[in-house]
Formats: structure tokens, sequence, C-alpha cells
């Protein structure tokens, strides 16, 4: 059947989805260590340094692999760029399953942080510039939506192994998905606007092409050529990236980005779920009790993903945002005072516990889960979406390596304590989003919130 004109481009969802797909390895591989750590501790001798040193260890290759993964996106291109990222889960998985020592564990977590980093900025980069405009915070939220199914996987393979103890098959399945990802990226395209960057019209029209946008394929092209002129012309006035970052076009942008990205580490939520079994466990928990209440946090994890998607493209991101750290500032208070005001470890503890880990994730997942990388990589103009998104993502993973690492030892002292400081990042983020966060917009497209963010600097 032919397209017209009028009629609004088919979205090839399973294009999509294969672009999202290396962010099930994110998940995974940041979900399974909560549960694997309890078997874990029981083969090495752990301390709370050493065993936050297993954790963040995939955090600091995180660090590494964002700012590493954004060049190879913009040099390269996105697809081999995820081409890449699959390799690196594998052969991180691998060396952690068959790690005899804690040190070797350490480097093929170190290795999985590689390509934990890399796919959090490639996948973002790469969707958010294959989809059309009225889609597009969708598309952009599909690697989220991968990430928290990522997680959801690895708390049902840890409670399928858990009573056997068999941490090193947990870390090892990463290899069967890593696999599966390289293949199905032979079926993806490139993006369409990176391949304009390279000039390679003709190549960027197959692309739309199979993007189901051959109908509107010259008008987009046009459209590309445009930016990509005015972006190129932008970055040799104002040399590197970094220099671009800080100009005055971008410099509300780019503190924007940093900031936002920096509370989304430091409100809590990873530690929570990298530490939830132990944390429940804590607070008053058995450990196969607390390796089973952890499937309720990704079932919730994954129902609120799936409403922020629902939601992304209906609500203004600021509004969804804001939502969002009300809800999380409130759950980690809750956290904080009621762990405060208990005596010790106790059944009714550890059902609270439980109780409001829930609700600060799922205010999480549908607003902060679903749009912090979407808008960190619509702050940026294309010429330099990979490579500035990627130096952002450098401190948001920089900041979650602090945090995790310190976190066993802050638990250990007081639980009280760690939910406390969570709460005021919440409030933080609070203020943040209500006053100072610059919106990019459902139903913007890049080209409209790049010319926004050159008019509001002057």
């Amino acid at each position: 059947m032919t397209t017209t004109v009028g009629s609004p481009p088919r979205a090839p969802w399973g294009i999509y989805l294969i672009g999202a797909f290396a962010e099930l390895l994110f998940g995974y591989d940041t979900g399974i260590i909560g549960t694997a750590m309890l078997s874990i501790k029981k083969e090495f001798p752990l301390t709370p340094t050493t065993q936050g040193l297993i954790v963040s260890s995939l955090l600091l290759g995180a660090a590494i692999g964002v700012g590493v993964g954004g060049r190879l996106a913009d040099r390269y291109g996105r697809r081999p760029a995820l081409l890449l990222v699959g390799a690196v889960f594998g052969i991180g998985g691998l060396v952690a399953a068959v790690a005899p020592s804690v040190a070797i564990l350490v480097l093929g977590r170190l290795i999985m942080g590689l390509g934990v980093g890399s796919s959090a900025v490639v996948v973002s980069v790469y969707l958010i510039e294959i989809a059309p405009t009225r889609h597009r915070g969708k598309i952009g939220a599909l690697g989220q939506m991968m990430v928290v199914l990522g997680i959801m996987l690895a708390y049902l393979v840890g409670y399928s192994l858990d009573s056997s103890g068999q941490w090193r098959l947990m870390l090892g399945f990463t290899l069967i998905p890593s696999v599966a990802i390289v293949l199905a990226l032979f079926f993806a395209p490139e993006s369409p606007r990176w391949l304009v960057q390279q000039g390679r019209d003709e190549t960027a029209v197959a692309s739309l092409t199979r993007l189901g946008r051959g109908a509107t394929a010259d008008s987009e092209l046009r459209e590309l050529r445009r930016v990509v002129t005015s972006a190129n012309q932008s970055r040799r006035s104002t040399g590197d990236v970094l220099k671009e970052m800080f100009s005055p076009a971008l410099r509300r942008s780019t503190g924007a980005g940093i900031v936002l990205a920096v509370l989304a580490q430091t409100v809590g939520t990873n530690s929570i779920v990298y530490y939830a079994p132990t944390t429940l466990a804590h607070a008053g928990f058995g450990q196969t009790a607390a390796v089973t209440a952890n499937i309720s946090i990704g079932v919730a994890n994954v129902v609120f993903t799936l409403l922020g998607i629902a939601l992304v493209d209906r609500i203004p991101r600021r509004r969804l945002l804001l939502f969002g750290a009300v809800g999380m500032a409130t759950a980690q208070s809750f956290l904080a005072i009621y762990t405060l005001l208990q005596s010790g470890p106790s059944v009714a503890g550890a059902y609270a516990t439980l109780a409001g880990m829930i609700v600060f994730l799922s205010s999480f997942a549908f607003a902060w889960g679903v749009l912090v990388r979407v808008v960190v990589s619509e702050l940026f103009p294309s010429a330099i979406r990979g490579s500035a998104s990627g130096l952002v993502l450098v401190l948001q993973w920089s900041a979650n390596f602090v945090v995790n690492q310190f976190f066993p030892t802050i638990l250990e002292t007081s639980a009280a304590l760690s939910f406390g400081i969570f709460a005021v990042v919440g409030i933080i983020a609070v203020v943040f989003v209500a006053k100072l966060l610059p919106e990019t917009g459902a139903g913007k497209s890049l080209e409209d919130v790049e010319q926004a963010a050159v008019q509001l600097a002057k």
C-alpha cells in the first residue's frame, strides 16, 4: 500500500527494540549483583569496603565507558558502537564468571561496566536520532524499558539460583544476551543524522526508508542538512566539544544536563537496585525472604516504567520529572524517619522498608528513569550529541561510583543516615526541576529544541 504524503510514517518498532536491546544487559548486570553478593560473601571473605568495590567497579567502568562510547559513536557511527558494546558485555561476564579471586571478579565487573556506560550513551543517542518527532519520547524511553526488564530478569535468575549459591552462573548468564545483541544489530540501520554528518546522503535516505519514512525522506534530508551545516559552523567557531558545551549558546543546557544526570544517581536509585537484598536483610528479612521480596521491587520497576512510557509524549518533560522528584523525596524521607525510630531489625520494619523502597523506585521509574537520558541527549545539538552526552554521563557514573562505594559502610553504620542523605538530595531535585531545568518538550523536534537553546542564550 502506498503511503500518502499527508499520512504519518509508520514506526518500525522492531528496529527500535533492536536499538534498545543492549540496555537489557545494562539492567541485568546492575541488578544481578545484589543477589549474587549474598553468595559471593560465602566464598570470599568480604569487608564492607571490598563489597562496595565489587559493586562499584562496574560503575567506575561505566564512567569510562560513557566517555569512550560517545566518542566512538560520533566517529565510527552509532551502530558499530552498539556492536562493540554487545561484545564487551560478553567478555566482562565471562571474566567475572570464572574469577578465582576478588581481584579478577573486580576486573570482570570493570569490563562489564565499560559496556554499561557505553550503552547508556550510545543507545540513547541512537534511539532519539532514528525516532520520528511524535514518538521520540516513547522510543527514547525504550532503553530504560530494557534496563528495567534486565533488572527484573536479574532478580528472577538470582531467585532461581540463590538456593544453590551459583553466583558464577548468575554473572556468566550475560554471555547469552550479548551474542543475541550482536546478531540482532545486523538488522538495524545507521542513524540518518550521523550519515548526513558524514556526507553520506544517499545512505541516509536508505536508512530513513528502512525506518518507514520513505515518503518524507527528501524533506527530512533537507532539514538534516540544514541542521548539520549550522552545527558544523558552530563547532568550527567554538573549538572542541568541551568548548562548545560551555559556549554561551549551550552553557545553560550543559549545566542543566550535568545537574540532572548527577541528581539521578545521588538520589539513591542504584543503591536500592544494587543493595536491595542486603538492605532488606539488614531491616529484618532472612536471606530467602529478602531475595523473594526483591522480585516485587523489580515488578514495580517494570510496571511504572511502562506507565512512564505511556505518559512521556503526553506530559511536558519538566512536569513529569517534578512529579517523580516529589515521590522520591517523600519515600526517602519516610524511610529515614521510620528507620530512625526503630530499635532494631524486625519483620514489620522489613515490610515497611520494602514498601518505602517500592514507592521510591516507582516514583523514579515512571519519570526520571524514563526521561533523564532522553532529556540529556535532547539538550545538545546533533553534531556533538554523542560526545556531549557521554561527557555528562561520565560525571553521572562517577557520582554513582562514589555513592555505591561508600553505601555499604554507611548502611552498616546507620540505615537512617543513608536514607536521610538521599531524602535531602530528593528535595534538591524537586527545587532544581521546578526552577532551573529547561523544557525540551513533548512534541518538539530536535531541531526546534536546538534553536530554542540558542535563542535562550542570546
